[in-house]
């Protein structure tokens, strides 16, 4: 049995940044799926009510972001300094921005809003990101390698993640930002990443 057992409902959502930490470092982990229809007879034996939850050797943890660098400093991808670990986490918060403002839009039941606010997300929103990502890139070496340092962090990892949802409203969102673009392709390549994601369902969310 492995160690590291991960419990989501069937959608990217909170836990795929996780995920492909696992998938890249090349751990094992049970990636354990609760359907939405299970969820609220199931919810009353998960510590706090909430999803995604690692469990570790019996220890559970919630809250997707104190998992995700959790398992990043497991699998090594947190950053080599202290330094580089700040630098990690501010551009992971700022992925954490822009999923939020899309699940927002995703939640909205009105259609004439959900219409309105997808564009704003898109084409007001989305632009000001991807520029202080392709910013922060172009820092470290000319934006030709990694966001951080010279190696795989969770930051290439939740930009490359992050970005997933609004790229499939609107695949030419990354035309005027070559060095994002090329990054993207760069992660997705990455020979675990590459044969996971060409498995996987792209929900979504």
């Amino acid at each position: 049995m492995a160690d590291y057992k991960l419990y989501y409902f069937p959608i990217r959502g909170r836990a795929e940044l996780t995920r492909i930490m696992f998938v890249a470092a090349g751990i094992k982990f049970d990636d354990i799926r609760v359907p939405r229809s299970d969820w609220p007879e199931k919810k009353k034996t998960f510590p706090n009510g909430k999803l995604p939850m690692l469990d570790y050797k019996g220890q559970y943890l919630t809250q997707s972001l104190a998992i995700a660098r959790f398992i990043a400093k497991t699998c090594g991808l947190a950053g080599k300094s202290d330094w580089d670990q700040a630098q990690v986490d501010q551009i992971v918060y700022t992925v954490n921005d822009l999923s939020e403002e899309y699940y927002r839009y995703n939640l909205e039941k009105d259609s004439s809003k959900k219409e309105e606010k997808i564009r704003k997300l898109l084409y007001e929103y989305v632009p000001d990101k991807f520029a202080t990502f392709e910013g922060w890139l172009k820092q470290n070496k000319g934006g030709d390698g990694f966001f951080v340092g010279s190696t795989l962090t969770m930051a290439d990892v939740a930009v490359y993640e992050g970005l997933t949802s609004v790229l499939q409203k609107d695949t030419n969102l990354l035309d005027t930002f070559p060095k994002l673009l090329a990054h993207r392709q760069r992660i997705a390549g990455y020979p675990r990443i590459k044969e996971y994601l060409a498995k996987r369902e792209c929900t979504e969310v």
